[in-house]
């Protein structure tokens, strides 16, 4: 699906992958194929990447159901409200209907590895977001204890900035700051032990949450490839980073570039794009399977 908006439906927000419609008491939150890096829409869909996102939410959510509430109603276009059933085309598969909640104002980011910019800051500071660690790590080493790292939510096109558990608890008071970061670390060790007996190491995932008085609810999406770093468990090897079931692979694909990340994206070539999609297909297939 490109940037297009659908007719007799009311558009709330348009993210950098999702695009939410507003039904009222509800929402519908239609997953494009979309892909943005370091904070920009890239102009190159990944065919049925939306699609690969909704199956693995719906999967998780169903797993995490007894750790803390969910927002998501249903998948079934049949069940969702008449004025949507004219584009059931553009949105089976790709499309939740959920519950309105007021979206935290934070990111809550739980780390089991040491990479991405927690290895940055480790080789700095020897610490991660200020929390002291071992000496003598290496990229890629697993932590003994998931660390939970939140970050402030920015618009699109700005960037994320860490921030500590007690300015988490400022924004959204202490005792939701506390069950948000408990169901953080709690949905990702279940999930990083799922995940490993299927072959992916899951290095590292962003959660989202919605308020509704002193309760939480799980929200948007949950452990993708968008969301966390997926590695195969099969060639891990602390000291380098691994292979990747995410958008890593882009990345580091524009890395190389000469693009200021800032300035229009350049488009992806069509290697790149079929590559983009194995990578999540099989990520996927891996994580759903028996």
């Amino acid at each position: 699906m490109a940037e297009e908006t659908l007719s007799g439906l009311v558009l709330f927000n348009r993210g950098k992958v999702r695009d939410i419609y507003d039904l009222g008491d509800r929402l519908l939150l239609v997953a494009t194929d979309r892909i943005s890096a370091f904070d920009v829409i890239l102009p190159t869909d990944i065919p049925d990447k939306g699609k690969i996102l909704t199956a693995l939410s719906v999967y998780w959510f169903d797993v995490m159901k007894d750790i803390v509430p969910h927002h998501l109603i249903t998948t079934n276009v049949d069940e969702f409200p008449p004025t949507c059933r004219p584009h059931r085309a553009k949105l089976e598969g790709r499309t939740m209907l959920v519950k309105k909640s007021t979206p935290a104002p934070v990111e809550c980011i739980v780390r089991g590895y040491l990479v991405g910019s927690g290895w940055k800051d480790y080789q700095q500071t020897g610490t991660l977001c200020g929390i002291s660690l071992p000496v003598g790590l290496v990229e890629a080493s697993r932590l003994e204890e998931p660390i939970f790292t939140p970050s402030t939510k920015a618009a699109v096109g700005a960037h994320d900035v860490n921030i500590t558990f007690d300015q988490m608890s400022q924004k959204v008071g202490r005792k939701k700051a506390e069950k948000m970061r408990d169901a953080t670390i709690a949905i990702y060790s279940r999930a990083r032990e799922i995940a490993e007996k299927k072959g992916i190491i899951i290095a590292d995932t962003k959660l989202e949450f919605g308020l509704e008085g002193d309760d939480i609810m799980l929200i948007d999406e949950v452990l993708t490839p968008d969301s966390s770093r997926f590695w195969p468990v099969d060639g891990y090897k602390p000291g380098k980073t691994p292979d990747s079931f995410d958008k890593q692979f882009v990345r580091d694909y524009l890395i190389n570039l000469p693009w200021d990340m800032k300035s229009p994206p350049p488009a992806l070539p069509p290697e790149i794009v079929r590559k983009t999609q194995e990578k999540y297909t099989e990520a996927l297939r891996r994580l759903t399977s028996n």
